[in-house]
């Protein structure tokens, strides 16, 4: 025994802490005398002086059968541990420690409850285990939700999933809403209201989007979600509209955009959505014609086709000088680099791009011719800028391809090329009769001379060797275009994958039957191709070496050891 303790006088001044736990979570369920036998009991833990179960149960006015009935009780809650009946012994336990396990159930208290829960089931053609009807009785037991609450939530849930029903989101639900705070009838009521208030908004939708089921409670957090954003409800409904057929993921990425674009009304919704549907269809046009695979066309339409748009060029002018890049392997990219270049020379009208492409066609036929008799020229923008210049000089053709003869051999054809134009403009030649005997020295061959002419003589021949594939795949392709199944396969083939490409993007439900109808366009083209006697990679250059695609180096950068010069 301790050799001090408090006076009766300093006892009566000190304080009894309940914790917040027992009064939301085990008071509600408890009869008035189980909390006064608990409370009292807490306040005597306190108190050194010796005081048995009989006075308490005498202070109390409550027989002592009872007290020990009521302290059973809340050992059934892990509140308390009984360490002794006769005589009563209490030992009192944290709240927190109350690990939950299965308490006994008393049939008789959820006779009535049984009864209603059970119509509701009927109604959705559901009979829950004796497992799940366990889980529900010990939430009861645990939670202080009122009953009537609790099966409020069991119809909301019966009509939202039908046949889908389960004790689990029955159990979540109510949890929720526990969470919340919100335990009686009318608290619940009001909370689900609010779920049946929006079911004909999203009815709507799910119309216009092409779903058939019933809401979900996901569906109406998506709803909240998209109110707290500030997009308006017929903005909402203008984006459904545009997808058409779509799917709640692909509508919330949208109104996510609507949102960061500030579109929050309807009126600037459909604005904001009819630009952006006309953007995405530039884009894909321009791909196809550029030859280049397209899967989100968000990117492309917002680094590229909204500012060339934005500049002025229409989509007849875009896709013409797309056609254009697409004979020098451009991408978006060189294209945007292309079309800056234009917009700083003002050439932006129609007329001005057309005039530009039918010039860089003429340039790009001399470019070719200039590739069978120097061998290494590659067909990029700096060497058709480089004869369009030489045209400025007001060198006919004849003597650009005299300068391509005698520059044949040169370690650089090009920049020798330009050198010996140069010196012609500045005598005044104009035909090759009148180009003097004697030309620009290049006799004298320094040893990085003589080293870049080797390199010039390596690069000829993989250039040859690589021009020999392309145009065997370039005589095979054009073999097999010539016949019309293979055309119209390879056509179906090429929109089809655009078509793919949207559909991916927008979550469409078509995508399957595309993915079908695609596939049967590829069978289609391989038996055209078997017909014609032309097998698939001939359509593509076969390279005589396979390590290094005749290009003389392998992709770790090293010389390729297939060269026999």
């Amino acid at each position: 025994m301790s050799f001090c303790t408090y006076s009766r006088e300093f006892t009566a001044n000190m304080f009894t802490s309940v914790e917040n736990q027992f009064i939301t979570k085990y008071l509600p369920q408890a009869d008035g005398d189980a909390v006064r036998a608990y409370l009292y009991g807490l306040y005597l833990c306190q108190c050194a002086q010796d005081f048995d179960a009989e006075s308490a149960a005498k202070l109390l006015k409550i027989p002592l059968s009872r007290l020990v009935d009521i302290f059973l009780f809340w050992e059934d809650c892990d509140l308390v541990h009984v360490l002794s009946r006769s005589p009563l012994y209490i030992e009192f336990l944290p709240v927190n420690a109350a690990v939950g396990k299965p308490k006994p159930i008393r049939p008789e208290k959820y006779a009535e409850f049984n009864r209603e829960l059970y119509k509701l089931l009927q109604r959705a053609g559901k009979d829950f285990k004796p497992y799940e009807m366990q889980r529900i009785f010990e939430f009861l037991e645990s939670e202080p939700m009122e009953h009537q609450a609790f099966l409020l939530v069991a119809k909301y849930c019966v009509e939202k999933d039908g046949e889908r029903l389960s004790a689990q989101h029955i159990l979540n639900k109510a949890k929720q809403l526990c969470k919340e705070g919100k335990y009686t009838y009318e608290q619940a009521e009001k909370e689900l209201a609010d779920f049946n208030l929006h079911e004909k908004e999203l009815s709507r939708l799910f119309t216009l989007l092409g779903i058939f089921r019933k809401p979900q409670e996901s569906d109406y957090d998506l709803l909240e979600k998209w109110t707290k954003t500030g997009v308006e409800l017929p903005a909402v409904y203008a984006a459904a509209s545009t997808l058409k057929k779509g799917s709640l993921p692909a509508l919330d990425a949208l109104i996510s955009e609507l949102a960061e674009k500030e579109a929050f009304s309807e009126s600037a919704a459909k604005e904001y959505l009819a630009q952006r549907q006309a953007v995405t269809a530039v884009v894909f046009s321009v791909a196809r014609k550029l030859g280049v695979k397209v899967g989100n066309p968000r990117p492309y339409a917002e680094e590229y086709c909204e500012k060339w748009l934005e500049r002025g060029f229409g989509e007849e002018e875009l896709l013409l000088l797309a056609g254009q890049c697409m004979k020098l392997g451009y991408g978006f990219p060189e294209m945007d680099a292309l079309l800056e270049k234009l917009y700083r020379a003002g050439i932006v009208e129609s007329e001005g791009l057309r005039e530009y492409c039918a010039a860089q066609e003429k340039t790009l036929k001399l470019l070719q011719k200039l590739q069978q008799v120097v061998g290494v020229v590659k067909k990029t923008q700096t060497a058709l800028d480089m004869i369009s210049a030489w045209r400025e000089w007001e060198l006919s053709d004849e003597m650009i391809m005299e300068a391509a003869r005698r520059s044949a051999n040169a370690s650089s054809p090009l920049p020798y090329m330009n050198k010996l134009l140069s010196e012609w403009k500045r005598l005044g030649a104009r035909t090759p009769a009148d180009i003097p005997e004697k030309e620009p020295a290049a006799n004298f061959k320094s040893e990085a001379a003589i080293a870049a002419d080797k390199k010039t003589d390596r690069e000829h021949y993989y250039a040859v060797l690589r021009q020999r594939a392309v145009e065997k795949a370039e005589k095979a392709l054009s073999r097999a275009e010539r016949d019309e199944e293979f055309r119209e396969a390879d056509a179906a083939i090429r929109s089809g994958e655009i078509e793919l490409a949207k559909a991916e993007v927008f979550g469409d439900k078509s995508l399957v039957s595309i993915q079908t109808r695609l596939e049967l366009a590829k069978k289609k083209r391989r038996e055209a191709l078997k017909r014609l006697g032309i097998a698939e990679e001939e359509l593509t250059p076969q390279y005589s070496c396979k390590k290094c695609s005749d290009t003389g180096r392998l992709p770790s950068g090293r010389l390729c050891d297939c060269y026999a010069g």
